[in-house]
């Protein structure tokens, strides 16, 4: 933590959104209220967006921040307040991270070596086995972690947090305490999350039923094949809590193939017998990817058809998911960063601008306007993972912007320059890639 204060914002001048014309944000009470076209002062100059990155970093290119206490400064209507003076930089609604698991992170703790078999099961166990030593999960190390991921300029987040036998819903309130006390600069939407199996952990089903009883906004499941041997079975279970609790599934499905597809065709089927169509997620969904075409085709209009979407991770190795045909489809596909640094992976920066980079590159999108998707993808696009009708740059939006240094959006997606500026909720919370909360 820094010594400089966050600073609430009724003015951020002199911004960029998606790269078109500067522009004026009217910020009340965290809301946008107004966009005006920016017209510099000439007894106030503001400097102007440079040619380069290069030139702009050896410059010190940054966002100023004045105070305004006059009626009519910089679009401010009279209301006393801070302008913040944004310089021309590239403007992006803040960063959505739509698959995360806040709760299992060791950051900040000194250097844990990776152990343990490399197989899902084999993760499993050596979690369960270590994450008591490490004191996961835990407030402090917990709130690491989301700084973290705020200060790459994530303002919004879909976390996945284990619920277990050995656990309970503890993790679900160490998570909600940590989410206090950055005071709504992140908001989140929880899954109760299985990690453990379902049927094959008797009582753990009760336990899902109870997290959704007490606010949860989604119950998860995991591999209901491969790992409870049960397919049928798990989802039956798990859309009878969603469907009585009114609350959304998140499921992890990693097995690949045939076995992969049937079971996204099992939670199509539940997902439209239910009628929790626009509630149901598939998480990984390596299948989908390594399908052949037609049947990839079929499996995904229907997935469309119900309204099931996708979260993907960007892993590194996997068959590449069909952003164009999953587009095409309507379904909506939301980037998320998995775990960071725990017992499952050394790996992990909690930087969603670099991961929109991996997916950009892993799905071969070279144009600009493919290049805009994806940032689309980790940005607005993913409202609804995180419970928004909308999340964007625009009127009656929640005030999350995030500011870099980039000629435009495609410039942005392939560099993922240091976020410059943070605004959360109208506050500014991160400023030259300090976290300020």
């Amino acid at each position: 933590m820094t010594g400089t204060q966050s600073t609430t914002v009724s003015v951020l001048r002199d911004v960029r959104p998606w790269g078109g014309p500067s522009v004026d944000l009217t910020i009340s009470d965290g809301i946008i209220t107004a966009i005006d076209a920016h017209v510099a002062s000439p007894s106030a100059p503001v400097q102007q967006p440079t040619a380069s990155a290069a030139a702009a970093s050896s410059a010190g290119t940054g966002a100023g921040v004045g105070t305004a206490g006059t009626a009519g400064t910089a679009g401010t209507a009279g209301t006393a307040g801070t302008v913040v003076d944004g310089r021309g930089l590239l403007a992006l609604p803040g960063f959505v991270n739509a698959h995360a698991h806040v709760d299992k992170s060791w950051w900040g703790k000194p250097w844990v070596s990776y152990g343990g078999e490399a197989t899902t099961q084999g993760r499993i166990a050596h979690e369960r086995a270590h994450r008591d030593e490490l004191g996961i999960p835990g407030t402090n190390v917990t709130l690491r972690v989301l700084r973290e991921l705020l200060r790459h300029g994530t303002t919004a987040i879909r976390t996945h947090v284990d619920v277990d036998l050995g656990l309970g819903t503890r993790g679900i309130d160490v998570v909600r305490e940590a989410l206090a006390e950055l005071g709504g600069a992140i908001t989140a939407e929880i899954v109760a999350f299985p990690q453990d199996g379902v049927l094959r952990r008797p009582g753990v089903i009760d336990l899902l039923d109870q997290a959704a009883a007490a606010g949860a906004e989604h119950i998860g499941g995991l591999d209901p094949a491969s790992i409870d041997r049960d397919p049928v079975g798990q989802l039956d279970a798990l859309f009878d809590v969603a469907d009585r609790h009114g609350v959304g599934i998140d499921l992890h499905l990693h097995d690949g193939g045939a076995l992969g597809a049937f079971q996204i065709e099992l939670i199509v089927e539940r997902t439209l017998r239910t009628g929790l169509q626009g509630k149901v997620n598939v998480a990984h969904g390596f299948a989908v990817g390594e399908l052949p075409a037609t049947q990839q085709r079929d499996l995904v209009a229907a997935m469309g058809e119900a309204g099931v979407s996708m979260t993907t991770v960007a892993p590194i190795g996997a068959a590449p998911l069909p952003v164009a045909l999953l587009e095409e489809h309507g379904v909506a596909v939301g980037l998320g960063t998995d775990g960071i640094r725990d017992l499952w992976s050394p790996y992990g920066t909690g930087d969603l601008l670099a991961l929109t980079t991996r997916l950009a590159q892993q799905t071969r999108l070279r144009y600009d306007e493919e290049l805009v998707h994806a940032a689309r993808i980790a940005t607005s696009a993913a409202a609804s993972f995180v419970g928004r009708e909308t999340h964007d740059l625009v009127v009656g939006a929640r005030a999350d912007v995030v500011l870099v240094d980039a000629e435009n959006v495609p410039d942005a997606v392939v560099r993922a320059p240091r976020r410059e500026l943070v605004v959360a909720g109208g506050r500014v919370v991160v400023r030259d890639g300090e976290v300020l909360i």
